[in-house]
């Protein structure tokens, strides 16, 4: 791992989400309480690691319980020669700066015909537009997530940096939540 900070082990069991028309090829791991203990932010942290020896950088997302899981992709989890219900060994750190985040394509529209709100976007760390970005895309309706975008450019055209009242760790709103583990092949 590239990262100087801290590295902290662990062995987690494999999980698979319980099946919801998505891909089944995706995998998650619940990280331990003890270790999302160990991380700078209850919220979504990205992270250098390894899983079974296999390096990866992933963001681990809130649970909502003051946790955190990390979704493994097929290749990944290929690569590091892992199947769900197994247990695997992960070591993981912080990294020294969060990358920023991708910008929706309606948001980036918006935020270009709005100078005076793009330029304080221009000044926000990664996490606050993360945050941003989150309140945005976790509208359920077209039309909210319009009003949200609008709403955006208003707030940082007046000044405003952080999203109000947004729960970063999903505790108090449930606006994040690990995925229902499916029972494994032995029913558990």
């Amino acid at each position: 791992m590239p990262n100087s900070l801290s590295k902290i082990r662990f062995r987690a069991k494999l999980l698979r989400p319980l099946a919801t028309g998505k891909s089944l090829s995706r995998a998650f791991v619940m990280v331990p309480k003890s270790v999302s203990a160990k991380l700078p932010s209850r919220s979504k942290t990205t992270v250098d690691g390894r899983i079974n020896g296999v390096p990866f950088r992933a963001t681990l997302e809130p649970d909502g319980q003051s946790g955190h899981w990390l979704k493994l992709n097929s290749r990944l989890r290929e690569a590091a020669g892992a199947e769900t219900s197994e247990v695997v060994t992960l070591e993981i750190a912080p990294v020294g700066k969060e990358p920023p985040p991708r910008m929706p394509v309606d948001l980036s529209q918006a935020l270009a015909a709005v100078p005076a709100a793009r330029a304080v976007w221009s000044d926000l760390t990664s996490i606050a537009r993360r945050d941003w970005i989150h309140w945005i895309k976790s509208a359920k309706l077209a039309e909210t997530r319009a009003r949200r975008i609008r709403n955006t450019c208003d707030m940082l055209t007046s000044g405003k940096r952080r999203v109000c009242c947004f729960d970063r760790s999903g505790i108090y709103s449930k606006g994040f939540s690990a995925p229902k583990a499916a029972p494994d092949r032995h029913g558990q």
